[in-house]
């Protein structure tokens, strides 16, 4: 502590010295007012200072307590010389009425003085002012501790409502620096990541380095006062030599100009947390009573950090269990969104749902787009097939859907890229799903072919069967057979490298075929190296469209070039047993002829090949030939009465002569040329061609033969 805290005349509490009046706050106390001869000489310490008239209260003087003291004597003998007593306290009681410094007190003795006043009465001025004084004294320290208590009281008072730590502590500092009467206060706080302290709030500073100052442990007063968490105080920093100077300390209290410092340590428990400070730029001695008020103001201002740490300890909790709890929330919706794709999930493979019904399900869930696909993009698929799990990619999310070592396609849920894990593995599930899915349909699939192609070789091979059996066969497989279909046989035209790429490229010319089938509701089987396939006559179509379309379609499917032929159309199957196998046959023939013309990857039937459709037909179907041929000139002249076949006739026998043709049908040859647009009207502009002519002369020619049958 302070050598001044040590003196052995120091008063306690309660008797304040009349040097602590006006000059007490105001930053000269302790220089020349303060030891004036109203307060330590002659008269403060002398015989009647302290020796039964100094604190008796009564101004006694060396009549002591002989009992002359509280007679009807007055005090000396002369207290009631025709003056009166309350003449002699009037004029202090006036001073202490209107708050008058203390030197004023003077005046009334003095004025006793100059006009000649006996020594008793003067005597006893003299007493009067020195009760007044003791007077004044007392009650400039209860307005003293008033303030003190009141400052004290608002500094509570905001600590109770504290909103904001910086404008409380600036509060306390102002305070301290106001009440103590310092020209500066400052409060700094331990760093505990540094070990030192740094300036938090300052007052009534003026330096910058001052202002940014870090004390370390023991370095300065503040050091010091950290270091030992006692109060330290010194009128003359730059003389004291109890604690450590350093240069960087020393040049910031310089700048400030800083000669008395009093500072006390904030403490919280038995650990220091900073040290409040208060400072004048002049000597100056602190009092016990400044001391204790200093530390005071202190304790407020460690109870307000560590009720700002609490708060934020507390507001810091708040946060993290309202995180927590947003974190259940979040949590407890995805695992309610998880299960509810999982009953959806269930249900779908109940009822037999298909992959767009898994889709669709999890869209809604995941709140996305989600596709099963088999081209998405190839290495996130790899890597999703690789990890067994869903990966990102780009903004998209991608689930390979496999099936041991055979990949099926992918799941894509597009737009999302902020995917929760848990949505992750409904992504996933959803994969495994739709691959049991793919495999069960492939099954049921291969199933339905494999009993399709059944029916089908029934058809063909086993002549004695029931054919109310084969319909009702028929009709589990949404087939008619007594409706007008076509049999078709088909092959691919590729040459395969081995046995192996031969056979499967048959396996897939099959499963292509079957699926075909299945979607057209006809049949279809494996047979002979190729194909054979069932299929309705839709109405408006002719069996070469029902080839050429079931060509390419195939050839699409299995990425190669696929050769069709068909039969003429067939009905009654059921019942005429046989019909199937004809037509079967003729399929073939027209599949031969499609390959030796080398019209590989292509469908026709027999009235797609002309003439030569009469030699690859199960039956010979001359009247359809000529009527395909010829038919529109024969309805023409029916109908018009004229001579266009008759004209035909004579101009292939006249080697396709106008002129020779008009001298044999005895007409003008603009007859035979009119005559002759009409049928190119009529079959056509190519009519005339080779390969037409062969054809519409044999066509002439078999009408001939016919007629003496028809007649």
């Amino acid at each position: 502590m302070s050598r001044h805290h040590d003196r052995p005349g120091h008063r306690p509490p309660g008797h304040d010295d009349p040097r602590h009046g006006d000059t007490g706050h105001d930053g000269t106390s302790h220089v020349d007012t303060g030891h004036d001869d109203t307060g330590h000489d002659g008269t403060g310490h002398d015989g009647t200072g302290h020796d039964g008239t100094g604190h008796d209260g009564t101004g006694h003087d060396g009549t002591g307590h002989d009992g002359t003291g509280h007679d009807g004597t007055g005090h000396d003998g002369t207290g009631h010389d025709g003056t009166g007593h309350d003449d002699l306290d009037a004029p202090f009681l006036e001073l202490l009425a209107r708050g008058a410094p203390a030197e004023a007190y003077e005046g009334p003795v003095l004025a006793a003085r100059a006009e000649g006043r006996p020594a008793g009465r003067i005597a006893a001025l003299e007493r009067a002012k020195l009760a007044a004084l003791r007077v004044r004294a007392e009650l400039e320290g209860r307005r003293r501790r008033e303030a003190e208590l009141s400052a004290l009281f608002e500094t509570a008072h905001d600590l109770a409502g504290l909103r904001d730590l910086d404008a409380v502590l600036r509060a306390i500092v102002q305070r301290a620096r106001s009440l103590l009467g310092t020209d500066i206060a400052y409060l700094s706080l331990h760093d505990p990541d540094r070990g030192d302290t740094y300036m938090r709030v300052t007052e009534g500073s003026v330096a910058a380095r001052f202002q940014q100052l870090r004390l370390g442990m023991g370095e300065g007063l503040g050091g010091l006062v950290a270091q030992t968490a006692r109060p330290y105080v010194t009128d003359d920093y730059f003389r004291d030599e109890r604690f450590r100077h350093t240069a960087t300390i020393d040049a910031g209290v310089r700048d400030e100009g800083l000669v008395a410092i009093l500072g006390v340590p904030l403490t919280l428990g038995m650990n220091v947390i900073g040290v409040l400070f208060a400072a004048d730029r002049r000597a100056r001695v602190f009092e016990r009573e400044q001391i204790a008020l200093l530390g005071s103001f202190a304790a407020l201002a460690a109870a307000a950090i560590d009720t700002a740490n609490l708060l934020t300890e507390t507001r810091s909790a708040l946060a993290g269990l309202e995180r927590a709890n947003e974190i259940i929330r979040d949590r407890s919706g995805v695992i309610e969104r998880a299960s509810d794709v999982h009953d959806r999930l269930a249900e779908l493979v109940l009822r037999g749902g298909g992959v767009h019904d898994v889709a669709a399900a999890v869209s809604e869930v995941l709140d996305g787009t989600v596709e099963f696909t088999e081209t998405a993009a190839p290495a996130a698929v790899a890597a999703s097939r690789a990890e067994g799990h869903a990966v990102r990619h780009r903004d998209d999310w991608i689930a390979a859907v496999a099936a041991g070592d055979e990949l099926l396609g992918a799941l894509v849920l597009h737009g999302h890229p902020g995917l929760d894990p848990v949505d992750q593995r409904t992504l996933e599930r959803a994969a495994m799903v739709t691959s049991l899915l793919l495999l069960a349909r492939r099954s049921a699939v291969e199933a339905e072919q494999r009993v399709r192609g059944e029916l089908l070789d029934d058809l063909l091979d086993a002549r004695d069967r029931d054919p109310r059996l084969l319909r009702e066969r028929a009709a589990r497989l949404r087939a008619d057979l007594d409706a007008t279909h076509v049999v078709l046989a088909a092959r691919l035209d590729g040459i395969a490298a081995d046995a192996d790429q031969e056979a499967a490229a048959r396996t897939r010319l099959w499963s292509a075929a079957s699926h075909l089938a299945a979607t057209r509701h006809g049949l279809a089987a494996a047979r002979d190296g190729g194909t054979v396939l069932l299929l309705p006559l839709e109405p408006g179509t002719t069996a070469g469209d029902v080839a050429r379309r079931t060509a390419r379609h195939l050839g699409t499917a299995v990425h190669e070039a696929v050769t069709v032929g068909a039969s003429a159309p067939v009905r009654g199957l059921a019942a005429d047993r046989q019909a199937v196998v004809a037509a079967y046959d003729e399929a073939r023939r027209c599949l031969d002829a499609l390959r030796l013309l080398a019209r590989s990857g292509d469908g026709a039937a027999a009235e797609d090949f002309g003439f030569l459709g009469l030699l690859l037909a199960g039956e010979r179907d001359v009247t359809g030939f000529v009527d395909r041929t010829i038919g529109r000139v024969v309805a023409y002249d029916e109908r018009r009465g004229t001579e266009l076949l008759r004209t035909l006739d004579a101009y292939f026998a006249c080697g396709m002569s106008p002129v020779r043709t008009k001298d044999a049908l005895h007409v003008h040859v603009n007859t035979v040329a009119q005559r002759l647009d009409r049928v190119a009207r009529l079959l056509g502009d190519d009519w005339n061609t080779p390969d037409r002519v062969l054809e519409i002369q044999l066509a002439l020619r078999l009408r001939l033969l016919a007629l003496p049958a028809q007649r």
